[in-house]
Order: C-alpha cells, then sequence, then structure tokens
C-alpha cells in the first residue's frame, strides 16, 4: 500500500507539474498547484520529514517533468576501484548532480576532482540505471544515473567539504556503501566493465 500511494503522489505531481508549466488559464493553475500539494501531502503520510521539506524536495521543479542526472566515476589503479568517503563516514563511488552547463564527460571530470583531487579522463560509459530500480529508499522523483570508467592521470587527495578521504578497494574487500548512491552490484559492474574490452551497456 506505501508503495501505491507513493506511485500515485509521483504521477499527481508529475502531472500537476505539467500542468502548471504549459497552462495558460490562471484558475487552471490554481488547480494544478492544489493538486501538487495533495501530492506533497499523500508523501508526508508515510515520511518523517515535515511536509515544508517535502514541498522543497518534490515539489518546487518548474517545466516539463524529466529524471535527474547524475553521474559516477569508476577510477582504477591496479584493478583497485576508487571510492570517497562521505561525511557520514560511508563510501560511494565519486559524482553527483550532472550541472546545467555540463556533459556527461565534463561533470565526471569536475566531480571527481572536486571530491578526490584526482584528474581523471573519461573513457566508455559503463551502465545507465533507473536509479529507483536499484538504489534504496526510492525517490519521490527520478534519477537517471550514468556510471563512466575514466582513467586515472594524476593528483592527490585534496581536502573538501563533501569527503573525507579516498581509498582504492579490491571487490571482495569494499568498505560501508552508502548505498543510495552506489551499491555492491553496481561496484561489481564497473569492475565488470573494467575488464571486458568489448562491454556491452547495460540500460534500463
Amino acid at each position: 500500500m506505501e508503495e501505491q500511494l507513493l506511485d500515485w503522489a509521483i504521477e499527481l505531481q508529475a502531472l500537476a507539474q505539467a500542468g502548471i508549466t504549459y497552462t495558460k488559464d490562471p484558475f487552471d493553475k490554481e488547480r494544478f498547484d492544489r493538486i501538487r500539494s495533495i501530492a506533497t501531502e499523500m508523501l508526508a503520510v508515510q515520511s518523517p520529514i515535515p511536509i515544508p521539506q517535502l514541498r522543497k524536495l518534490f515539489a518546487e521543479e518548474v517545466g516539463y517533468p524529466t529524471p535527474k542526472l547524475d553521474t559516477r566515476a569508476a577510477v582504477f589503479k591496479e584493478n583497485k576501484i576508487l571510492l570517497v568517503q562521505e561525511k557520514n563516514e560511508l563510501w560511494s563511488l565519486p559524482g553527483g548532480w550532472v550541472d546545467f552547463d555540463q556533459s556527461i564527460k565534463e561533470n565526471a571530470v569536475k566531480e571527481t576532482l572536486e571530491e578526490t583531487g584526482l584528474t581523471v579522463k573519461p573513457l566508455r560509459v559503463i551502465a545507465i540505471q533507473d536509479r529507483n530500480k536499484h538504489n534504496p529508499p526510492r525517490y519521490a522523483y527520478s534519477v537517471c544515473k550514468v556510471f563512466v570508467e575514466c582513467q586515472l592521470l594524476g593528483g592527490s587527495f585534496t581536502e573538501n567539504i563533501e569527503t573525507i578521504q579516498i581509498g582504492w578497494f579490491d571487490l571482495e574487500q569494499l568498505p560501508p556503501l552508502a548505498e543510495e548512491k552506489v551499491n555492491q552490484e553496481q561496484i561489481k559492474l564497473c569492475f565488470a566493465a573494467h575488464n571486458d574490452n568489448s562491454w556491452h551497456v547495460p540500460f534500463d
């Protein structure tokens, strides 16, 4: 029932957002605004997050509703993968939201440099995934995750506001992961691609 409620809330939010974007009737806009509020209230029934915060996360997007875009860089050295430790002490692949003025390649390079101090060169796409099909917990909006294999060029860890440290890990010795961002299966996929010169990109 909770999953069904979330499905309805997400659909109502998307319909309302599209309606607000395209309607020319001020009365219809009021109705779409109310539908968006109902969607947020539906979500609040099963979430501990206060409604004002939910509205900021869930109901302040503008324009036609489309997935957000997230890149994750898979950087290897001696068949070990680069991970970053975040402020909550969990580990993830370097990456984040794609900025409006960045391409997939550019964002992978930028996020890796910001979070690790390392310079990389994007080589190929490993996978394109619908985040809600792979990473818990389910978000109330869609995210398209693009995993990019990158070649290490140089650099050293630089202290920053996002990460505590970096490390290189074998697949069999992974640290505790920030699973909302990357899980063991996704890292396993990165290793498989790294060791396969004829890799075929899986996508959802």
